[in-house]
């Protein structure tokens, strides 16, 4: 099978997909969790709504975050001072996306069925904790490349002429 031609930032396409769907998932809990804090504090049922189905999506649209990063990181062809912070970042998004279903799925099946309109505090406790997780993972994608510079056009051409390595 004949390798894919690859622009001048190492990508079959014109520019990263990964950021693309990433930020939208990144939006998507932080809102929800907006929604749930403020749904919480004024017993609005329609501000958990919106939590819950911002949640449900981000839970969907994670994955596909996941295989776009996984496709991207493997011919971003690292070099061996980002490798350390890629690997954290992918264990981390891995660990995102069970913790981000495992969120929803209990907001779904447990919460949702006793009583939509009142939010466990532990949820809420649960549902900082990953916006936290969620801050660090975004502090190691903006790393990768505006530190390491994968995918970017000066980092590419100089790993292609070896004065990185």
């Amino acid at each position: 099978m004949p390798a894919l031609p690859l622009n001048s930032e190492n990508l079959p396409y014109p520019d990263p997909i990964h950021p693309i769907v990433v930020h939208f998932v990144i939006a998507m809990v932080f809102f929800s969790f907006f929604c749930d804090v403020v749904g919480y504090l004024t017993r609005n049922r329609r501000l958990l709504e919106v939590s819950f189905w911002n949640m449900f999506v981000a839970a969907i649209a994670i994955f596909v975050a996941i295989v776009f990063g996984q496709f991207e990181a493997g011919i971003a062809r690292p070099y061996a001072a980002a490798q350390g912070t890629l690997n954290l970042h992918t264990v981390l998004g891995w660990s995102l996306s069970a913790i981000v279903v495992a969120i929803t799925a209990w907001r779904f099946v447990v919460i949702r069925a006793r009583n939509p309109i009142k939010i466990p505090p532990a949820y809420m406790g649960l549902a900082a904790f990953l916006v936290c997780l969620v801050s660090l993972q975004m502090y190691l994608g903006s790393k990768l490349v505006w530190v390491y510079g994968l995918h970017v056009e000066p980092v590419v051409e100089a790993m292609k002429q070896g004065v990185i390595r």
